[in-house]
């Protein structure tokens, strides 16, 4: 019976050796997962701070959105109007120039028989106004 004894007692060393070697292995896994829950930890609280200051800055970026907005509306409403002014000044020049140039033809028909009549030495001070007035005219034309 000793021997049976003996024999027990062997076989359950021979199986608690491998039982301590896993034991001491798994409770270094143990340390190492209780060291990474410390730093998932520190992660998931520094998540929580940027999602609050997320949180908390939402209400002034949208404060600051809609101010942006209604100074742009303004300014592009400014332009609007400036854009209308601009056309109807626009179509006011053109509306002179065609008088100014009708003006002038219907000038230099008139002047023609008097300038055939007046000799071609003589400067005729109604032509050079006529040729400054064309002139300008060309000018006008020349910007649009």
């Amino acid at each position: 019976m000793a021997n049976l004894e003996l024999i027990i007692n062997l076989i359950i060393i021979a199986l608690l050796i491998p039982m301590i070697i896993y034991a001491y292995s798994l409770n270094k896994s143990l340390n190492a997962l209780r060291q990474n829950q410390k730093s998932l930890a520190q992660l998931v609280s520094a998540l929580n701070e940027a999602t609050f200051k997320a949180e908390n800055s939402i209400p002034k970026l949208k404060t600051a959105t809609e101010h942006s907005s209604e100074g742009l509306k303004e300014v592009v409403d400014s332009a609007k109007e400036l854009k209308n002014d601009l056309l109807f000044i626009n179509e006011r020049a053109d509306s002179l120039a065609d008088r100014l140039e009708n003006v002038i033809s219907t000038s230099r028909s008139l002047n023609t028989p008097a300038a055939e009549s007046n000799s071609s030495a003589q400067a005729n001070p109604a032509n050079d106004r006529a040729a400054a007035e064309l002139e300008l005219l060309k000018a006008l034309r020349s910007i649009k």
